[in-house]
Formats: C-alpha cells, structure tokens, sequence
C-alpha cells in the first residue's frame, strides 16, 4: 500500500508540474510578413513559449518591430489573406506587456511586421499579384 501512495503522489507531483508549465509555455503560430502589397508571409511555428515575458523579449531576435494578434484558438478568423487592418488599439501587442497580459494563449496566431510598412498599406490598402 505504501508503494501505491507514494506512485500517486509522485503522479500528483508530475501533473502539477505539468500543469504548471503549460500555463507557462504555450505553441504559437507566427506569420512573419515580408509583404502586405504582395501578400507575402511565412508562418513559423514557436513551440514553449513563455507567456510570462515581455512582448519586447520576445521580438529581440527578429528584424520587424511590431506583433499583432491575428487569429485565437476557437475564435472567429478576419476574411483578410495576411492580416487584418482592423482593431489595431485591442490587438497590436505593446511592448512592455508580457505575452499572457496581451492575450496570447495557447495556439495564438500572431503577425510579426515592420511597422511602417503596415502603417503605408494600411493608408493604401492596394495588392500587387
């Protein structure tokens, strides 16, 4: 009997680790976008992302500067190809806010782009193809 409470407790230990950690460490899609004019993007897949460092810690390995959200798990998506224009002041992610203040959550898609080429299609929203 002794060996079977230690098993669940040790079981215990391991889920709420487990659990701990996932609250922490999410998977997230990132699309970087070369391109608003020729609807150019990549999506890069980040997997153990913690969602407890800045938006700013986040982006200091990358060459745009700007992250958006573009799609939440089990929530609707924009008809826009790359990204929407819309609701820059709820989604456009501010720098010193960490992640999860953002609303980053497990399987978050986010758009990571210069900022004044998103600020130049947005005046002109014009597709080259």
């Amino acid at each position: 009997m002794a060996v079977g409470v230690t098993g669940k407790s040790v079981a215990r230990g391991r889920l709420e680790e487990f659990l701990r950690m996932a609250s922490r460490e999410v998977t997230i899609t990132v699309r970087l976008i070369r391109s608003f004019e020729h609807r150019n993007f990549k999506p890069i897949v980040y997997r153990g992302v913690n969602l407890d460092q800045t938006t700013k810690e986040f982006i200091v390995f990358l060459k745009q500067d700007k992250l958006k959200i573009v799609h939440q798990a089990h929530k609707s998506k924009t008809n826009e190809l790359v990204l929407s224009l819309e609701d820059d002041d709820r989604l456009m992610l501010k720098e010193d806010s960490t992640l999860r203040a953002s609303g980053i959550a497990h399987e978050t898609e986010i758009a990571f782009f210069c900022e004044e080429d998103y600020k130049n299609y947005k005046a002109n929203p014009i597709s080259s193809w």
